[in-house]
């Protein structure tokens, strides 16, 4: 019996000194946790997308960034919008920061509408930045179908408006401008990719579309070929050059309450552009590392040189602390996501 006792002893003291070891081994001020290790940040894509481009971009700042400078590899796992690799980060991966998830906007899409494949919660995974935020589209119509006025706009009839596929955002885009503008029986069309859409548009294929000021970065043309009605700020309030500082928000036009929670809802998804995450139950000081290197890249004006040189545009980053806020303050009201599905889906603009 008694040396069962010791024997028990014996196990607990030897499991008590592995886990020191492993604690120690992230807040030993002498060795870096991370030195000589690698991080594999799991894209929820596949290569040479956007996703991939911003992730390219930020990898050797955020290795300067983290004591003992870790190698950084990526690793991709397409499927369902990149909730496959949510997935995988949420149940899957230790948490040991050794794995960092990097997909797009459907992370926050996908709980909040109850999305097939998606099987994690949104408030137990750990947020460390983004590289993009939001960028807010405008409504805009060639201007050789004349309409130049928002009287003239909601007048017509049988608007053709482009979009890349249902559930695509810019199809989300044209169809809530179309829903809060009041316009008269819209005619949606898809399949276009988007440089084919933006040809569309002014050869007159389509008669409007949703236009960010990142399209008119890359196709200043479309500034002077359409006119345009409305804004959905990301966030609210914000002046996104180069459009007027004039162009009304969306807001305006919404009637209800219910409907202000619908722009919420869809600012809430599109805020979050190219979200960083980490496995829930990852220790805090593994976490306070990573954000803290995750804030410095982002700040670092080589990085936003080596983002503009691979993705053409200026990063809008937003912080750990910023992205964990905004997806606490998402609307999650069944009707007002019932209206948001309706408004989303390929059926008629649901009456007001």
């Amino acid at each position: 019996m008694k040396a069962r006792k010791r024997l028990t002893v014996w196990v607990f003291l030897i499991g008590s000194l592995g886990w020191l070891a492993c604690l120690n081994d992230y807040v030993s001020p002498q060795t870096p946790y991370y030195q000589g290790k690698t991080i594999t940040i799991l894209r929820g894509g596949t290569a040479g997308g956007m996703g991939d481009v911003q992730t390219r971009a930020l990898i050797p700042f955020l290795r300067r960034y983290i004591p003992g400078e870790p190698a950084i590899v990526i690793e991709y796992m397409p499927g369902a919008a990149g909730r496959k690799g949510v997935n995988y980060i949420y149940s899957m991966a230790r948490p040991d920061g050794l794995t960092m998830g990097a997909v797009g906007a459907g992370l926050v899409i996908g709980p909040i509408l109850g999305l097939p494949g998606t099987k994690y919660d949104l408030d137990r995974l750990i947020y460390l930045g983004s590289t993009e935020s939001g960028d807010s589209p405008a409504f805009g119509t060639r201007k050789e179908a004349g309409l130049d006025s928002l009287e003239k706009l909601r007048a017509a009839t049988g608007i053709k408006i482009g979009g890349h596929a249902v559930g695509h955002i810019t199809y989300v885009n044209g169809r809530l401008f179309a829903y809060l503008l009041g316009l008269r029986e819209p005619r949606f069309v898809v399949g276009y990719s988007g440089p084919e859409l933006e040809v569309a548009l002014l050869r007159g294929e389509v008669d409007a579309r949703s236009i960010t000021s990142t399209t008119i970065q890359i196709n200043p043309e479309l500034l002077e070929r359409a006119h345009f009605h409305a804004i959905i700020a990301v966030p609210k309030g914000k002046y996104y050059p180069p459009f007027s500082p004039h162009l009304p928000e969306i807001d305006l036009f919404a009637r209800t309450e219910k409907e202000r929670e619908v722009l919420r809802l869809y600012r809430g998804f599109v805020y979050p552009r190219w979200p960083f995450i980490l496995s829930p139950g990852t220790p805090k000081e593994l976490v306070d590392i990573l954000r803290e290197a995750m804030a410095k890249t982002l700040k670092d004006p080589g990085f936003s040189k080596e983002f503009r040189r691979l993705a053409g545009r200026d990063p809008s980053p937003l912080t750990g602390e910023e992205l964990e806020k905004a997806v606490k303050e998402l609307p999650r009201n069944p009707e007002v996501v019932d209206l948001y599905k309706k408004i989303a889906s390929h059926g008629p603009l649901p009456p007001r």
